[in-house]
Protein backbone atom coordinates (compact mmCIF):
# COMPACT_ATOMS: atom_id res chain seq x y z
CA UNK A 1 0.00 0.00 0.00
CA UNK A 2 1.08 3.59 -0.56
CA UNK A 3 2.62 5.55 2.28
CA UNK A 4 0.21 8.34 3.11
CA UNK A 5 1.71 11.80 3.57
CA UNK A 6 -0.53 14.73 4.44
CA UNK A 7 0.74 18.30 4.36
CA UNK A 8 -1.39 20.87 6.18
CA UNK A 9 -1.18 24.40 4.81
CA UNK A 10 0.00 25.65 1.41
CA UNK A 11 1.98 28.70 2.37
CA UNK A 12 5.69 29.00 1.64
CA UNK A 13 6.54 26.09 3.95
CA UNK A 14 3.68 23.72 3.11
CA UNK A 15 3.81 24.15 -0.66
CA UNK A 16 7.59 23.76 -0.65
CA UNK A 17 7.45 20.61 1.49
CA UNK A 18 4.76 18.95 -0.63
CA UNK A 19 6.51 19.65 -3.93
CA UNK A 20 9.91 18.59 -2.65
CA UNK A 21 8.50 15.31 -1.33
CA UNK A 22 6.87 14.63 -4.69
CA UNK A 23 10.21 15.11 -6.41
CA UNK A 24 12.02 12.84 -3.97
CA UNK A 25 9.58 9.91 -3.87
CA UNK A 26 7.93 7.68 -6.48
CA UNK A 27 4.19 8.33 -7.00
CA UNK A 28 3.46 4.60 -6.95
CA UNK A 29 4.94 4.43 -3.43
CA UNK A 30 3.41 7.50 -1.79
CA UNK A 31 0.10 9.32 -1.67
CA UNK A 32 0.81 13.00 -0.98
CA UNK A 33 -2.14 15.24 -0.13
CA UNK A 34 -1.82 19.00 0.38
CA UNK A 35 -4.70 20.43 2.41
CA UNK A 36 -5.41 24.14 2.14
CA UNK A 37 -8.47 26.31 2.71
CA UNK A 38 -7.85 28.58 -0.30
CA UNK A 39 -7.32 27.58 -3.96
CA UNK A 40 -4.49 30.08 -4.45
CA UNK A 41 -0.99 30.37 -3.10
CA UNK A 42 -0.86 33.54 -1.01
CA UNK A 43 2.34 35.59 -1.13
CA UNK A 44 2.22 36.64 2.47
CA UNK A 45 5.28 38.84 2.14
CA UNK A 46 3.25 41.02 -0.25
CA UNK A 47 0.13 41.52 1.87
CA UNK A 48 1.07 45.12 2.61
CA UNK A 49 1.11 45.73 -1.15
CA UNK A 50 -2.34 44.21 -1.55
CA UNK A 51 -3.67 46.28 1.35
CA UNK A 52 -2.36 49.49 -0.22
CA UNK A 53 -4.21 48.81 -3.47
CA UNK A 54 -1.73 46.94 -5.63
CA UNK A 55 -3.01 43.99 -7.64
CA UNK A 56 -1.01 40.80 -7.16
CA UNK A 57 -0.43 38.07 -9.70
CA UNK A 58 -2.81 35.13 -9.19
CA UNK A 59 -1.02 31.89 -8.29
CA UNK A 60 -3.49 28.97 -8.38
CA UNK A 61 -2.20 26.04 -6.37
CA UNK A 62 -3.55 23.63 -8.99
CA UNK A 63 -1.21 25.17 -11.55
CA UNK A 64 1.74 25.17 -9.16
CA UNK A 65 1.22 21.48 -8.36
CA UNK A 66 0.46 20.35 -11.90
CA UNK A 67 2.54 17.34 -12.85
CA UNK A 68 3.95 16.80 -9.36
CA UNK A 69 1.56 14.04 -8.33
CA UNK A 70 0.47 16.00 -5.25
CA UNK A 71 -3.28 15.94 -4.64
CA UNK A 72 -4.71 19.30 -3.64
CA UNK A 73 -7.58 19.08 -1.18
CA UNK A 74 -9.43 22.36 -0.62
CA UNK A 75 -10.60 22.10 2.96
CA UNK A 76 -10.33 23.77 6.34
CA UNK A 77 -8.51 21.82 9.02
CA UNK A 78 -10.52 21.61 12.24
CA UNK A 79 -8.50 19.16 14.35
CA UNK A 80 -5.51 16.85 14.43
CA UNK A 81 -5.42 13.60 16.42
CA UNK A 82 -1.71 12.88 16.68
CA UNK A 83 -2.29 9.58 18.51
CA UNK A 84 -4.83 8.16 16.05
CA UNK A 85 -2.89 9.78 13.18
CA UNK A 86 -5.90 11.52 11.65
CA UNK A 87 -6.83 15.02 10.52
CA UNK A 88 -10.39 16.36 10.65
CA UNK A 89 -11.38 18.72 7.84
CA UNK A 90 -14.43 20.46 6.44
CA UNK A 91 -14.77 20.99 2.70
CA UNK A 92 -17.54 21.63 0.18
CA UNK A 93 -18.91 18.15 0.81
CA UNK A 94 -18.98 18.45 4.58
CA UNK A 95 -16.83 16.93 7.31
CA UNK A 96 -14.24 14.25 6.63
CA UNK A 97 -11.35 12.53 8.35
CA UNK A 98 -7.99 11.98 6.67
CA UNK A 99 -5.65 9.26 7.90
CA UNK A 100 -1.91 9.67 7.53
CA UNK A 101 1.30 7.77 8.02
CA UNK A 102 3.39 10.95 8.00
CA UNK A 103 2.10 14.45 8.70
CA UNK A 104 3.71 17.77 7.79
CA UNK A 105 2.09 20.49 9.89
CA UNK A 106 2.53 23.89 8.21
CA UNK A 107 -0.62 25.81 9.13
CA UNK A 108 1.39 28.93 9.85
CA UNK A 109 0.24 31.91 11.87
CA UNK A 110 -2.13 34.84 11.90
CA UNK A 111 -2.25 38.22 13.53
CA UNK A 112 -1.87 38.66 17.28
CA UNK A 113 -3.99 41.30 18.99
CA UNK A 114 -1.82 40.91 22.12
CA UNK A 115 -4.95 41.12 24.26
CA UNK A 116 -5.04 44.90 23.89
CA UNK A 117 -8.60 46.18 24.56
CA UNK A 118 -10.53 47.13 21.44
CA UNK A 119 -8.03 45.66 18.99
CA UNK A 120 -10.16 42.70 17.91
CA UNK A 121 -13.18 44.97 17.44
CA UNK A 122 -11.64 48.01 15.77
CA UNK A 123 -8.23 47.18 14.26
CA UNK A 124 -7.46 45.70 10.84
CA UNK A 125 -4.87 43.01 10.17
CA UNK A 126 -2.74 42.30 7.10
CA UNK A 127 -1.40 38.86 8.05
CA UNK A 128 -3.93 37.25 5.71
CA UNK A 129 -5.39 37.94 2.30
CA UNK A 130 -8.95 38.48 3.62
CA UNK A 131 -7.60 40.94 6.18
CA UNK A 132 -5.52 42.79 3.61
CA UNK A 133 -8.48 43.03 1.26
CA UNK A 134 -10.55 44.59 4.06
CA UNK A 135 -7.86 47.24 4.57
CA UNK A 136 -7.74 47.82 0.81
CA UNK A 137 -11.51 48.31 0.66
CA UNK A 138 -11.53 50.64 3.66
CA UNK A 139 -8.69 52.79 2.32
CA UNK A 140 -10.38 53.07 -1.06
CA UNK A 141 -13.34 54.81 0.56
CA UNK A 142 -11.40 57.20 2.78
CA UNK A 143 -11.48 60.92 2.14
CA UNK A 144 -8.36 63.07 1.90
CA UNK A 145 -6.93 64.09 5.26
CA UNK A 146 -8.34 61.19 7.24
CA UNK A 147 -5.90 59.57 9.69
CA UNK A 148 -4.46 56.07 9.33
CA UNK A 149 -2.30 54.60 12.09
CA UNK A 150 -0.11 51.52 11.72
CA UNK A 151 0.71 49.91 15.05
CA UNK A 152 4.01 48.04 15.29
CA UNK A 153 7.54 48.94 14.28
CA UNK A 154 8.74 45.59 12.97
CA UNK A 155 9.32 44.68 9.34
CA UNK A 156 5.60 44.32 8.59
CA UNK A 157 4.70 47.63 10.23
CA UNK A 158 7.42 49.56 8.40
CA UNK A 159 6.50 48.03 5.04
CA UNK A 160 2.80 48.66 5.61
CA UNK A 161 3.09 52.30 6.66
CA UNK A 162 5.45 53.25 3.81
CA UNK A 163 3.35 51.40 1.24
CA UNK A 164 0.13 53.08 2.38
CA UNK A 165 1.74 56.52 2.59
CA UNK A 166 3.16 56.21 -0.93
CA UNK A 167 -0.11 54.92 -2.41
CA UNK A 168 -2.29 57.48 -0.58
CA UNK A 169 -0.29 60.69 -0.04
CA UNK A 170 -3.57 62.50 0.58
CA UNK A 171 -4.12 60.64 3.87
CA UNK A 172 -2.65 61.50 7.27
CA UNK A 173 -0.50 58.41 7.83
CA UNK A 174 1.27 57.63 11.11
CA UNK A 175 3.03 54.76 12.84
CA UNK A 176 3.13 53.99 16.57
CA UNK A 177 6.13 52.02 17.84
CA UNK A 178 6.98 50.77 21.32
CA UNK A 179 10.63 51.91 21.23
CA UNK A 180 12.61 53.89 18.67
CA UNK A 181 11.74 53.70 15.01
CA UNK A 182 13.88 50.96 13.43
CA UNK A 183 15.96 50.66 16.60
CA UNK A 184 17.51 47.31 15.61
CA UNK A 185 19.06 48.78 12.45
CA UNK A 186 22.50 50.34 12.21
CA UNK A 187 22.53 54.09 13.01
CA UNK A 188 22.95 55.10 9.37
CA UNK A 189 20.14 52.75 8.29
CA UNK A 190 17.91 54.21 11.02
CA UNK A 191 18.65 57.70 9.74
CA UNK A 192 17.74 56.67 6.21
CA UNK A 193 14.52 55.08 7.43
CA UNK A 194 13.56 58.32 9.15
CA UNK A 195 14.33 60.30 6.02
CA UNK A 196 12.08 58.04 3.92
CA UNK A 197 9.30 58.41 6.49
CA UNK A 198 9.68 62.20 6.45
CA UNK A 199 9.68 62.30 2.64
CA UNK A 200 6.46 60.27 2.59
CA UNK A 201 4.81 62.51 5.18
CA UNK A 202 4.60 59.78 7.83
CA UNK A 203 4.26 60.89 11.45
CA UNK A 204 6.34 58.63 13.70
CA UNK A 205 5.21 58.16 17.32
CA UNK A 206 8.06 56.62 19.30
CA UNK A 207 7.87 55.06 22.77
CA UNK A 208 4.14 54.86 22.17
CA UNK A 209 3.01 51.43 23.30
CA UNK A 210 -0.69 51.11 22.43
CA UNK A 211 -2.90 50.38 25.44
CA UNK A 212 -6.30 50.45 23.72
CA UNK A 213 -7.86 50.78 20.28
CA UNK A 214 -11.01 52.78 19.67
CA UNK A 215 -13.07 53.19 16.52
CA UNK A 216 -11.58 56.66 16.02
CA UNK A 217 -8.22 56.55 17.79
CA UNK A 218 -5.53 54.54 19.52
CA UNK A 219 -4.58 55.14 23.14
CA UNK A 220 -0.90 55.05 24.07
CA UNK A 221 1.10 55.64 27.21
CA UNK A 222 2.00 59.07 25.86
CA UNK A 223 -1.39 60.19 24.57
CA UNK A 224 -4.15 59.64 22.02
CA UNK A 225 -3.54 59.32 18.29
CA UNK A 226 -6.52 59.92 15.96
CA UNK A 227 -7.19 56.94 13.67
CA UNK A 228 -10.06 56.44 11.28
CA UNK A 229 -8.26 53.19 10.39
CA UNK A 230 -5.88 51.25 12.66
CA UNK A 231 -3.67 48.61 11.02
CA UNK A 232 -2.30 46.19 13.62
CA UNK A 233 1.06 44.50 12.86
CA UNK A 234 2.52 43.63 16.27
CA UNK A 235 3.63 40.03 15.93
CA UNK A 236 2.07 36.71 14.98
CA UNK A 237 -0.01 34.07 16.74
CA UNK A 238 0.32 30.49 15.51
CA UNK A 239 -2.68 28.47 14.38
CA UNK A 240 -4.30 27.09 17.56
CA UNK A 241 -4.89 23.51 16.40
CA UNK A 242 -1.50 22.12 17.47
CA UNK A 243 -1.97 23.34 21.04
CA UNK A 244 -5.17 21.28 21.27
CA UNK A 245 -3.33 18.03 20.45
CA UNK A 246 -1.03 15.74 22.44
CA UNK A 247 1.95 17.08 20.49
CA UNK A 248 4.60 18.78 22.59
CA UNK A 249 4.26 22.52 21.99
CA UNK A 250 5.67 25.73 23.41
CA UNK A 251 3.61 28.17 25.43
CA UNK A 252 2.96 29.97 22.11
CA UNK A 253 1.54 26.78 20.56
CA UNK A 254 4.48 25.99 18.27
CA UNK A 255 5.35 22.32 17.77
CA UNK A 256 8.75 21.53 19.31
CA UNK A 257 10.93 19.85 16.68
CA UNK A 258 14.47 18.53 16.29
CA UNK A 259 17.00 19.45 13.57
CA UNK A 260 15.03 17.30 11.06
CA UNK A 261 11.84 19.28 11.88
CA UNK A 262 10.44 16.10 13.46
CA UNK A 263 8.17 16.45 16.49
CA UNK A 264 10.05 15.50 19.65
CA UNK A 265 6.93 13.76 20.98
CA UNK A 266 5.44 12.19 17.82
CA UNK A 267 8.05 10.99 15.30
CA UNK A 268 5.52 10.68 12.47
CA UNK A 269 4.76 14.43 12.64
CA UNK A 270 6.96 17.14 11.15
CA UNK A 271 6.44 20.90 11.47
CA UNK A 272 7.66 23.65 9.16
CA UNK A 273 7.21 27.39 9.05
CA UNK A 274 5.74 29.49 11.83
CA UNK A 275 4.08 26.40 13.35
CA UNK A 276 7.42 24.82 14.28
CA UNK A 277 9.77 25.71 17.12
CA UNK A 278 13.25 24.97 15.80
CA UNK A 279 16.77 26.04 16.61
CA UNK A 280 19.07 27.71 14.12
CA UNK A 281 22.56 26.43 13.36
CA UNK A 282 23.89 28.74 16.09
CA UNK A 283 21.51 27.42 18.72
CA UNK A 284 18.90 30.19 18.82
CA UNK A 285 15.16 29.85 18.05
CA UNK A 286 14.23 30.67 14.47
CA UNK A 287 12.00 33.70 14.06
CA UNK A 288 8.63 33.44 12.33
CA UNK A 289 9.35 34.41 8.74
CA UNK A 290 9.52 33.18 5.17
CA UNK A 291 13.29 33.17 5.60
CA UNK A 292 12.87 30.45 8.24
CA UNK A 293 9.88 28.58 6.83
CA UNK A 294 11.26 27.63 3.44
CA UNK A 295 14.50 25.97 4.63
CA UNK A 296 12.53 24.27 7.42
CA UNK A 297 10.27 22.78 4.74
CA UNK A 298 13.23 21.55 2.70
CA UNK A 299 14.77 19.93 5.76
CA UNK A 300 11.51 18.23 6.74
CA UNK A 301 10.90 16.90 3.22
CA UNK A 302 14.47 15.63 2.88
CA UNK A 303 14.30 13.92 6.29
CA UNK A 304 11.01 12.22 5.42
CA UNK A 305 12.31 11.05 2.06
CA UNK A 306 15.55 9.81 3.57
CA UNK A 307 13.70 7.94 6.29
CA UNK A 308 11.43 6.23 3.78
CA UNK A 309 14.09 5.32 1.24
CA UNK A 310 17.13 4.80 3.41
CA UNK A 311 18.88 7.63 1.60
CA UNK A 312 20.95 10.50 2.94
CA UNK A 313 19.55 13.69 4.34
CA UNK A 314 20.26 16.94 2.55
CA UNK A 315 22.38 19.70 4.03
CA UNK A 316 20.26 22.82 4.33
CA UNK A 317 21.55 25.71 6.43
CA UNK A 318 19.45 27.30 9.17
CA UNK A 319 21.10 30.70 9.39
CA UNK A 320 20.23 34.26 8.44
CA UNK A 321 22.07 36.66 6.15
CA UNK A 322 19.88 39.75 5.72
CA UNK A 323 16.62 41.51 6.41
CA UNK A 324 14.91 43.00 3.35
CA UNK A 325 12.51 45.87 4.00
CA UNK A 326 10.50 47.45 1.21
CA UNK A 327 9.78 51.15 1.67
CA UNK A 328 7.18 51.63 -1.02
CA UNK A 329 7.61 50.57 -4.64
CA UNK A 330 10.81 52.46 -5.48
CA UNK A 331 12.78 52.28 -2.26
CA UNK A 332 13.96 49.57 0.13
CA UNK A 333 16.51 48.91 2.83
CA UNK A 334 18.65 45.78 3.01
CA UNK A 335 20.20 45.23 6.42
CA UNK A 336 22.84 42.50 6.64
CA UNK A 337 22.75 40.34 9.77
CA UNK A 338 24.78 37.63 11.45
CA UNK A 339 23.80 33.96 11.29
CA UNK A 340 21.77 34.44 14.49
CA UNK A 341 19.94 37.48 13.04
CA UNK A 342 21.92 40.21 14.79
CA UNK A 343 22.55 43.46 12.92
CA UNK A 344 25.87 43.92 11.13
CA UNK A 345 27.34 47.16 9.80
CA UNK A 346 26.62 46.35 6.16
CA UNK A 347 23.47 47.70 4.53
CA UNK A 348 22.30 49.42 1.36
CA UNK A 349 19.21 51.23 0.11
CA UNK A 350 17.60 52.92 -2.86
CA UNK A 351 16.38 51.62 -6.18
CA UNK A 352 18.95 48.81 -6.18
CA UNK A 353 17.67 47.64 -2.81
CA UNK A 354 14.07 47.79 -4.07
CA UNK A 355 14.97 45.60 -7.04
CA UNK A 356 16.84 43.24 -4.71
CA UNK A 357 13.81 42.96 -2.40
CA UNK A 358 11.55 42.31 -5.41
CA UNK A 359 13.89 39.53 -6.50
CA UNK A 360 13.70 38.01 -3.02
CA UNK A 361 9.88 38.07 -3.09
CA UNK A 362 9.72 36.53 -6.55
CA UNK A 363 12.31 33.97 -5.55
CA UNK A 364 10.30 32.92 -2.50
CA UNK A 365 7.20 32.32 -4.64
CA UNK A 366 9.26 30.52 -7.28
CA UNK A 367 10.83 28.29 -4.62
CA UNK A 368 7.39 27.26 -3.37
CA UNK A 369 6.42 26.20 -6.90
CA UNK A 370 9.86 24.73 -7.68
CA UNK A 371 11.02 23.26 -4.35
CA UNK A 372 14.03 21.43 -5.75
CA UNK A 373 15.41 24.76 -7.02
CA UNK A 374 16.11 23.40 -10.46
CA UNK A 375 17.73 20.17 -9.26
CA UNK A 376 16.80 17.22 -11.51
CA UNK A 377 14.02 15.02 -10.18
CA UNK A 378 15.42 11.92 -8.49
CA UNK A 379 12.57 9.82 -7.16
CA UNK A 380 13.61 6.89 -5.00
CA UNK A 381 11.74 3.76 -4.05
CA UNK A 382 10.65 3.46 -0.45
CA UNK A 383 11.53 0.37 1.55
CA UNK A 384 8.88 -2.27 2.10
CA UNK A 385 8.93 -1.78 5.87
CA UNK A 386 7.53 1.73 5.51
CA UNK A 387 4.58 0.82 3.28
CA UNK A 388 1.30 2.07 4.73
CA UNK A 389 -1.94 0.28 5.27
CA UNK A 390 -5.49 1.51 4.89
CA UNK A 391 -7.22 4.33 3.09
CA UNK A 392 -6.23 7.99 3.41
CA UNK A 393 -9.77 9.24 3.63
CA UNK A 394 -12.90 8.10 5.37
CA UNK A 395 -16.03 10.19 5.48
CA UNK A 396 -17.49 11.01 8.85
CA UNK A 397 -21.03 10.02 9.56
Amino acid sequence: MQHRIIVLGAGYAGASAAGRLARRLRPEDVDITLVNAEPDFVERVRMHELAAGRDLKPRPLADMLAGTGVELRLARVTAVDADRKTVAVIDANGAAELAYDTLVYALGSGWNDMGVPGTAEHAYEIASRPGSLKVRERLAHMDAGQPVVVVGGGLTGIEAVTEIAEARPDLDVAIAVRGRFGDWLTPKAQAHLRKVADDLGITVHEHAAVTAVRADAVETGTGTIPAAVTVWTTGFAVHPIAAATTLEVTDRGQIVVDRDMRSVSHPDVFAAGDAGYAMSDVGKPLRMSCASGTPMAWIAADAIAAGLTGGRRGKVALAYAQQCISLGRKEALIQFVTADDQTKNGWFHGRTAALYKELICKGAAWAAANPTMGIPVRRKQITRQTAAKGSAVKALA
